[in-house]
């Protein structure tokens, strides 16, 4: 098994890093309050194989990425808003340029939403929040999530929507493609009812990692991007073209595969500046639905 796994690294096409255009930080490490079966690195209120990303190292890194011309910021976990550090790094960030912030939408206070506000209204850039939700009523969203997280969320969308944020709801396609038309519109149905009257919507493919391995199946050998494959292929699509992630053990490839000893890079920004091999399963996932990470795509409301 070792021996085919390194003749499919070698034989796999190398993405090079055309402009580092996004600075991801896994800022919560793989620490969540949650512990939902299709999370693609295993995020639970034990997980610390990955911790918490401090302010100082944070903003060694976005002195760094000032003289590279980062031309924005993400922040996920687990669950950012467990680092007690979150608030103060989301000042400093949005003082060079804009941010977001992938959050599961259950933590949040009234105290906290004010700081949020306040926060992106003494910024010049914007400040988005993506939240988490993976059906439309507890009936579909808690057997994945966790029993209650449901009215949490919704909860926390209500206080950012009243705060004046519009987030994106991002969902992770659990249900059969031919009821896709039929979920959105449950979604829709249900954000507006929690006073978000032109929601804004993410659907996002399952990653065949961590616990969704588990939940349903592993990546198969034929799930691989081929060099046949990128030819007159936009790789704008690959967020490794255009963006890196860092961790509390340096700067990986992307926050899809913080667990590969591969695909970390360096520990500095300039050292992750080199090519990467498309070796992997959740790599064949971003080639066929493209940018599935950052704010792009995803439907809205008229």
């Amino acid at each position: 098994m070792t021996g085919h796994g390194n003749e499919t690294r070698e034989l796999a096409p190398a993405q090079e890093l055309e402009s580092l255009d996004e600075l991801w930080f896994q800022v919560g490490g793989t620490l969540c309050n949650l512990s939902c079966n299709h999370c693609f690195i295993s995020c639970h209120p034990g997980n610390d194989t990955f911790g918490f990303l401090s302010i100082e190292t944070v903003r060694k890194y976005l002195r760094e990425s000032e003289k590279l011309g980062v031309r924005e910021y993400y922040f996920t976990g687990g669950e950012p808003f467990l680092n007690r550090d979150m608030m103060p790094i989301l000042e400093e960030t949005l003082s060079i340029g804009p941010a977001t912030v992938l959050t599961n939408g259950t933590v949040f206070t009234p105290a906290s939403i004010q700081r949020l506000r306040d926060i992106s209204q003494a910024s010049s850039y914007s400040l988005e929040l993506r939240v988490s939700i993976d059906g439309y009523n507890p009936q579909t969203n808690d057997p994945i999530r966790g029993e209650g997280t449901f009215k949490q969320a919704i909860r926390g969308v209500r206080m950012l929507v009243q705060a004046g944020f519009l987030p994106i709801i991002t969902i992770a396609q659990t249900w059969p493609e031919q009821d896709g038309p039929g979920v959105f519109d449950s979604f829709v149905e249900t954000l507006k009812a929690a006073g978000y009257e032109r929601p804004r919507i993410k659907i996002l493919p399952t990653l065949h990692l961590g616990m969704e391995e588990e939940r349903t199946r592993p990546y198969s050998r034929s799930e691989r991007i081929s060099a046949e494959m990128m030819e007159n292929y936009d790789s704008s699509q690959l967020l490794c073209s255009r963006g890196r992630t860092v961790t509390d053990r340096g700067v990986a490839v992307c926050p899809l595969l913080i667990e590969a000893p591969d695909a970390h890079l360096g520990e500095t920004l300039e050292e992750a500046d080199g090519a990467f091999r498309l070796s992997h399963g959740a790599c064949h996932t971003c080639y066929v639905y493209g940018a599935i990470c950052s704010n792009v795509g995803g439907w809205g409301v008229d």
